[in-house]
């Protein structure tokens, strides 16, 4: 059952944070929802996204000013926490880059983070409760995301193509096994099974699909960010690409460094990207 935590009027829609008891997670979890003008009964589409290393359920909503152009299109928007919150697990509050704030999208395997860090499990129940409680068609759900949920997008995706109708991201993390927070973030939720890591790395995935989405993923990348070569990686998803026969496009932009005022400057590109993908 969700929690209404508040709720505010917002481009003549309604911006609402909730929590509930989540069954993947075996905690409370907290999650944003914007949720545009509709008419009464209507189901609307969706579009799930997911935020980067040290935020939270209300970052996206709180900074991207994505609401606008949101309302306008129609389009709900869903944003979750990025992992579990007082799971207990000793160091899980030790660094910025693992534990707290730094889930990664994964279920994890190793005790003791495998009894609680389980958010691939949880976006999917989460997919499942706003279609069932919110106005939402479940049938019309893109995902997109910024940095580690960048990362997030991309694979949640690609692994689950049947249930994301469409895919964007700012920023990801495209080869997380060939870059120190990816392996950081692998070794200590999956153990040293590079085989297992393979499995949640967007440019492992995608040399392995043949076009999953044809309609094409957009990417956005600033190039005055300080994390671009060294975390980030886009030209290793861009081969993986071309040589799986997806459509890819990346946009580079001189001057944009990782944050939030480089989001909020193509936000409304991705909107519009994904609106036509998620009509009816």
């Amino acid at each position: 059952m969700l929690e209404l935590v508040s709720e505010h009027a917002c481009h003549g829609g309604v911006q609402r944070f909730y929590k509930h008891a989540s069954a993947a997670i075996g905690l409370p979890m907290r999650f944003s929802v914007f949720i545009p003008p509709h008419a009464d009964g209507a189901r609307l589409p969706a579009l799930f996204y997911l935020a980067g290393l040290t935020c939270n359920e209300e970052t996206f909503m709180t900074k991207a000013g994505a609401q606008r152009v949101a309302a306008e299109l129609g389009l709900v928007l869903v944003a979750p926490d990025t992992s579990p919150r007082g799971a207990g697990v000793p160091g899980e509050t030790d660094a910025w880059d693992f534990g707290a704030g730094a889930g990664f999208y994964l279920d994890a395997t190793l005790e003791p983070w495998s009894r609680h860090y389980r958010m691939e499990s949880y976006i999917h129940e989460l997919r499942e409760l706003v279609a069932r409680d919110l106005p939402v068609d479940g049938g019309r759900i893109g995902i997109f995301g910024h940095s580690m949920g960048g990362h997030g997008a991309l694979t949640l995706a690609l692994r689950r193509p049947d249930l994301f109708r469409s895919v964007s991201a700012f920023a990801p993390i495209a080869a997380p096994v060939q870059c120190p927070w990816g392996r950081k973030a692998f070794t200590g939720y999956l153990g040293d099974d590079e085989f297992a890591w393979a499995e949640h790395d967007a440019s492992v995935l995608m040399s392995k699909s043949c076009n999953p989405f044809p309609a094409g993923i957009l990417v956005d990348q600033g190039l005055a960010d300080k994390f671009l070569h060294e975390q980030l990686k886009p030209e290793l998803f861009e081969t993986a690409c071309a040589r799986a026969g997806q459509p890819l496009t990346l946009r580079r932009h001189a001057g944009y460094d990782h944050g939030y005022y480089f989001i909020a400057t193509f936000v409304e590109d991705h909107l519009r990207w994904h609106a036509p993908q998620l009509a009816a």
